[in-house]
């Protein structure tokens, strides 16, 4: 890992460490699809397990709306995208609120890919914990105050479709027509929801071996 992670992450435990309580600390990783997510939310548990730390890792991917939801405005929509792609309220019910006082929750309910719902035994972890939660539009109103930290990785268009291309083999031009239902969906979530300023942490992520925090 190099330096400039290692100083990141030193600075993010910090963080984590003044909003924690004896409960479950809930933290959010949001950005564009492409940005780094998962990864990210991955390494930064895995410092705090390092530390002595319980930590859950878990994301918004596993409360994927029924396809009929995500596509009832078309399959081509910017606006299905951003407001239909997820079921917050499965999200709400199954995770963060019994999560939040102390019950057992669960972590997915629902697979995209098979449409179907899922059956994931509840999860009862050890207090206090923090709960690091990945995903798209982490700063809806539905959602932004359910998080005790949350951090924006701040990628631009150019570089995320770049990832993604790479990992999934998509088309790397962000003005692609594949691409437009994505990436106007993402426009409209910055319009509506402003989650560089409402993120309590905005990390320049555009290079991933020299990451900065430009806010917070």
């Amino acid at each position: 890992m190099s330096a400039a992670r290692e100083l990141l992450f030193d600075t993010l435990l910090r963080r984590i460490g003044e909003v924690s309580g004896p409960g479950l600390t809930m933290v959010a990783v949001d950005g564009v699809d492409g940005a780094g997510k998962t990864m990210f939310a991955d390494a930064l548990a895995a410092r705090l397990e390092a530390e002595g730390q319980t930590a859950v890792r878990t994301g918004i991917d596993g409360f994927h709306n029924r396809r009929a939801v995500r596509y009832a405005r078309g399959k081509d929509s910017p606006e299905g995208f951003f407001r239909d792609s997820y079921d917050l309220d499965a999200l709400r019910t199954a995770l963060l609120y019994p999560a939040r006082i102390g019950l057992p929750f669960r972590t997915a309910v629902f697979d995209h890919r098979t449409d179907r719902a899922v059956a994931v035994n509840p999860l009862t972890v050890p207090l206090p914990a923090a709960l690091i939660f990945d995903g798209l539009f982490l700063h809806r109103k539905e959602l932004r105050d359910e998080w005790d930290l949350s951090i924006f990785l701040d990628v631009p268009f150019e570089v995320s479709y770049a990832r993604m291309a790479a990992r999934d083999r998509s088309d790397p031009d962000p003005m692609a027509s594949a691409n437009r239902r994505y990436l106007e969906g993402q426009k409209l979530y910055f319009a509506e929801c402003d989650p560089k300023r409402r993120a309590d942490v905005v990390i320049d992520y555009a290079d991933l071996d020299n990451p900065r925090i430009v806010r917070g």
